[in-house]
């Protein structure tokens, strides 16, 4: 599998990478190979051509206070940077480039240490790429880029993910229990969520179940949360002066990003919220995290013990 992505001049530059594997990610420590690509309309001197491979997470924002007031709240998180000189293996010398294509090949291992899975969000994101320069003497540099994707293969699957989460609220006239059997669920699970509602009220009461996510972008000064409802689901009515056991099922999309905890300025959480709205004395709410993980052989073996 190819993936390309040109800059026309007089001279053009891609970088082209193979794929390794059929989803096109990557994880710490795999290698990651290709080409740069240059294409000469005429005979060209070359100072060099230098590939790079980059990780990092950016975050940026404003805030309007009043007219002509605003802030602008940024961050950044380098994971590496590797440059390789390519123009040629004995040399970094200046080279006389002929008319026509021309291909230097790289491979970079991707290092084998932490690394956040990429993600774009709200206010900010976490890339991979890589990025080829050819320098020329007295004439800006030519660049180019590509973007390849890294999803970390951090085993979520703790003691603490797979025990049973419970919470109450008591809220005058009406109690809400809410249970779930873990925390950790895999891409594609199903969430079963068991409901007890205590309605002392007059009137009837219906809960409804969300599953939604918690993006936080942090700088020095302040941070900023944008949240998002991915799944909302009515449950039973629950009658005046009735008690109900009420159980839902919310099934997590199976291309819903991992939980994403490893970055210091971008994170990505998810919650199941249950609410009561009882216009008579205000909602009863109740939130229980959830960390959405990738399909792993360990959880699998734990799912099928609690089977």
């Amino acid at each position: 599998m190819l993936y390309q992505c040109t800059l026309v001049k007089m001279t053009s530059l891609s970088i082209e990478y193979d794929a390794n594997n059929k989803d096109n990610v990557f994880s710490r420590g795999d290698s990651i190979s290709g080409r740069v690509v240059l294409e000469v309309s005429k005979e060209t001197k070359l100072d060099g051509v230098i590939v790079k491979a980059k990780g990092k997470a950016s975050v940026l924002w404003n805030e309007y206070y009043s007219p002509g007031h605003n802030i602008v709240y940024s961050s950044k998180e380098k994971y590496f940077s590797i440059a390789q000189h390519v123009l040629d293996d004995s040399t970094r010398g200046s080279k006389m480039i002929a008319v026509g294509r021309h291909t230097f090949p790289f491979t970079f291992e991707i290092p084998n240490m932490e690394l956040p899975s990429s993600f774009k969000g709200k206010h900010g994101k976490i890339t991979y790429f890589l990025e080829a320069r050819a320098i020329r003497s007295k004439r800006v540099d030519q660049k180019a880029s590509e973007e390849f994707f890294i999803v970390s293969n951090e085993d979520k699957s703790t003691p603490e993910t797979m025990k049973p989460q419970y919470m109450r609220s008591d809220k005058k006239n009406v109690i809400l229990n809410v249970h779930t059997k873990r925390m950790g669920y895999q891409q594609g699970d199903n969430i079963e969520i068991q409901t007890e509602i205590i309605n002392n009220t007059n009137s009837t009461v219906t809960p409804k179940y969300y599953l939604y996510e918690k993006q936080s972008f942090h700088t020095k000064l302040k941070r900023k949360v944008y949240t998002n409802d991915i799944i909302k689901e009515p449950g039973q009515p629950v009658g005046a002066r009735t008690e109900l056991t009420d159980t839902k099922v919310l099934h997590i999309p199976n291309l819903l990003p991992p939980t994403l905890l490893s970055s210091s300025i971008v994170k990505l959480e998810y919650r199941v919220k249950v609410v009561l709205d009882t216009s008579l004395i205000g909602n009863a709410e109740v939130k229980l995290p959830i960390v959405v993980m990738r399909e792993s052989k360990k959880l699998q073996e734990q799912n099928q013990s609690t089977v």
